[in-house]
């Protein structure tokens, strides 16, 4: 049985005996207004879809496509366009039905610093050299994705809304722009921040630039205010006062920021060559296996996220097959036009975006590595099962996530065989990931060694 704990905020109140002062502290955040009462959330479940429709007719990539890159912090699967019945956000349920949609697309792991790590390096995040603090660094000699991209001659841009993202932490190497909201309040156990709106006038700000969008560019914007805590916004819809009805506002908020935002993409002179992919760094817990937040377990609302791409001359459709962050990386590069880079462990999405290939079946992993503030966790999504295994695989459990993706039915008891195939699959997947020896923080969860 999973020890229930609260997450993040929790997590790191002590950082588990590693010391490190937190940044310094910024300004104080923007206040807030209390949320009138509303009826309850309705259940959360999505279950995935287990088939996909036959690749359309293949197109071609403009050229010189620049890409757009939104994610939206602790943003779940469960949203509206996959039949969550509250109309939290309808910019990016209008964005999806013009997008390839990945509907089992899956985070690399279950918080930032790990899941957008491990996205950036394209690699595991295991598997990638940082110190082994909750809040993970990582050192110039990984090397990120987008000095890959700045190799290539493309511009790199990125707007950022915590304090966790300064430079220090490693996560803007390879960006010509990194910007982050001035005046943060920094919180080690929460965001008391409130950033949409900044996160969005700078970004236009920076795209406004003609020396930023006259050839090539890559533009991240990561929107932070879905993330804990939830706090509820003039102008917003009355959902009520529980945690998910306050989190249901948050992405209604966060949605018309992303629509200011795609509006003047939409009136750019360059407009026409972008892709805008949308998607999340991780999901979020209500309480579901007596988990709140999110870090610390890769549940499947945890770690299943939106992931979605309008391309220009692509014909919009749903893709069932699961996916992996893992591709991201390798996605961006072919898209922006840079050298493939075989080291790279994911695949590109390219040729199914374009219709070239009709999309089959892959192996996922989800990696949560040791750190100060949480044992590992590793997953392998198979078909339709999963088996996540805790710390040296001392033990496992088993779902069916498409009959049962609340994952409420562990079916290691019930299903000896089962349990004992999928535990063969897992250690063959995983042998390849070569834990890296965190450089810091010698005092990791779970054990008295680093791994």
């Amino acid at each position: 049985m999973v020890r229930a704990r609260p997450l993040f905020a929790l997590a790191l109140a002590g950082l588990a005996g590693c010391d490190r002062s937190p940044p310094p502290t910024p300004a104080a955040s923007t206040s807030q207004v209390a949320a009138p009462s509303a009826p309850p959330a309705a259940s959360s479940a999505v279950a995935p879809s287990a088939s996909a429709p036959a690749a359309p007719k293949a197109a071609k990539l403009p050229e010189n496509l620049s890409v757009v890159l939104i994610t939206l912090d602790s943003m779940r699967a469960d949203m509206p366009w996959a039949g969550y019945p509250r109309d939290i956000a309808p910019t990016l349920t209008a964005l999806e039905k013009e997008s390839v949609s990945y509907t089992r697309a899956y985070a690399l792991s279950s918080y930032t610093s790990m899941s957008l790590g491990g996205m950036l390096a394209g690699e595991y995040p295991g598997a990638v050299k940082r110190d082994g603090y909750f809040f993970g660094t990582y050192p110039k000699d990984v090397t990120m994705f987008p000095e890959r991209l700045q190799a290539a001659g493309v511009r790199t841009m990125a707007v950022h809304g915590h304090g966790y993202f300064k430079p220090g932490s490693g996560l803007s190497q390879g960006f010509d722009e990194w910007r982050i909201v001035p005046g943060l309040k920094w919180n080690a156990q929460t965001d008391e921040n409130v950033t949409s709106p900044q996160l969005e006038e700078i970004s236009e700000a920076l795209l406004s630039r003609e020396e930023n969008t006259r050839g090539r560019f890559f533009f991240w914007v990561h929107f932070l205010d879905p993330h804990d805590q939830y706090m509820p916004h003039k102008d917003g819809t009355d959902w009520g006062k529980k945690a998910r009805d306050l989190y249901d506002g948050e992405i209604e908020f966060t949605d018309r920021h992303v629509k200011k935002l795609l509006d003047f993409i939409a009136k750019q002179p360059w407009a026409s060559r972008v892709a805008v992919v949308v998607s999340a760094d991780h999901g979020e817990s209500f309480g579901e296996h007596g988990v709140y937040r999110h870090g610390f377990e890769i549940f499947e609302n945890l770690v299943r996220v939106p992931w979605f791409f309008r391309v220009p001359g692509v014909a919009p459709r749903r893709v069932a097959q699961a996916r992996s962050h893992l591709d991201l990386a390798p996605t961006m590069l072919e898209l922006l036009g840079a050298p493939r880079e075989p080291s790279l462990r994911g695949q590109s999405l390219v040729p199914e975006l374009l219709g070239e290939v009709t999309p089959g079946e892959r192996d996922v992993i989800v990696d949560l590595p040791r750190t100060s503030d949480n044992d590992r966790r590793r997953a392998l999504v198979t078909g339709s099962h999963k088996i996540i295994s805790y710390g040296d695989d001392a033990y496992q459990q088993v779902y069916d996530v498409i009959a049962d993706p609340e994952e409420k039915v562990n079916l290691v008891k019930t299903d000896k065989e089962l349990h004992r195939s999928l535990l063969e699959k897992y250690k063959a997947a995983t042998a390849s990931i070569h834990d890296v020896k965190p450089y810091a923080c010698q005092k990791l969860k779970g054990t008295k060694d680093n791994p």
